[in-house]
């Protein structure tokens, strides 16, 4: 009974995800970036184009290393109010750190201060249509986009994501913000309910669908986190010869499975392994899904064995919602 409860749950807060708006507070490392050389020492150091980034404005970059395998994955948002002309870096809290030293690391000789933030603030992230309405923020656009207010005394920064807002702001306003936003009608959620939605729109996490065992193109990165035509950065030789003249070993797909299955479950073509799970999740609207770094021989359609259970995985393209 207490699966059955919990359950159904969870199938409301996915009701209100996909209709309405829930909220729920993201564990993330965050990084402060200042100084009149910040912009051009992330552009050398980022895979994306951060110059081209106008204030009120940001990306999603990797750092990479010099074999071309990821070290970190983030937000960079260009700031210009409460931190005017900072960079505000939002990553995984296991890249946290490895990000931070290497940017203190290679600033030699730049004015640049790196100040670890992730205390001094907290991000409440915001799902579903309504959540612009819910939070009380105009109409944030493209993704990344920032809207500052400041509203009976909290300063609240808005951030337009891919599936809704982010709001950023000082950890003793967290309880107020959150009473304001479920008295516009917002749900409170469950990692797990959020974690479904960000499965079935096929994002990738680090640490558990990618890492440092992984180049951009094979978690399915590229496109959003890697410019071609900027100068040069770290890893960026292995990544542009991949891009135009060859095709990754690996990437990422979507996986329709038989039944529930774990995070390193590997997955097997025949006798041969080509990947393991790496986010899972039951979901409302597909059922059991994954998503994993495969192998290229593995085609779409094809089915996998999924560890030794019996299971099978079938895969697709994604995202699995359109």
């Amino acid at each position: 009974m207490a699966e059955t409860a919990t359950q159904i749950e969870l199938d409301g807060q996915y009701r209100a995800l996909r209709e309405e708006a829930g909220f729920l507070v993201r564990e993330r490392g965050a990084l402060l970036v200042s100084g009149p050389d910040a912009t051009g020492y992330l552009q050398s150091q980022l895979t994306n184009d951060f110059e081209a980034v106008e204030p009120d404005r940001g990306c999603y970059a990797a750092l990479l290393d010099r074999k071309g395998h990821l070290v970190a994955d983030m937000r960079a948002l260009r700031l210009s109010h409460a931190h005017s002309g900072a960079v505000w870096l939002d990553t995984e809290p296991v890249a946290s750190e490895p990000l931070r030293k290497h940017l203190e690391m290679y600033k030699i000789g730049r004015d640049v201060e790196v100040a670890d933030a992730t205390e001094d603030w907290v991000i409440t992230t915001l799902i579903g249509p309504a959540s612009g309405e819910a939070a009380g923020v105009p109409p944030l656009a493209p993704e990344h986009a920032q809207h500052y207010a400041e509203r009976d005394g909290i300063e609240i920064l808005a951030v337009a994501t891919d599936q809704g807002l982010d709001l950023i702001t000082r950890p003793d306003a967290v309880d107020s913000v959150h009473r304001q936003l479920i008295a516009a009608g917002a749900v409170h959620l469950s990692e797990e309910a959020a974690e479904i939605i960000r499965v079935e729109s096929g994002r990738p996490r680090f640490g558990l669908d990618m890492g440092p065992e992984s180049m951009p193109a094979e978690a399915g990165i590229v496109e959003r986190a890697v410019d071609f035509e900027k100068g040069c950065y770290i890893g960026q030789e292995p990544v542009a010869r991949l891009h135009y003249r060859g095709k990754p070993n690996r990437r990422l797909r979507g996986l329709r499975l038989s039944a529930p299955a774990a995070h390193g479950d590997p997955l097997f073509l025949g006798d041969r392994e080509v990947g393991t799970i790496g986010s899972s999740c039951l979901s409302p609207a597909h059922g059991p899904i994954a998503l994993a770094i495969v192998r290229r021989e593995a085609a779409d359609g094809e089915r996998l064995a999924v560890g030794g259970g019996g299971a099978t995985a079938e895969l697709v393209e994604l995202p699995f919602s359109t």
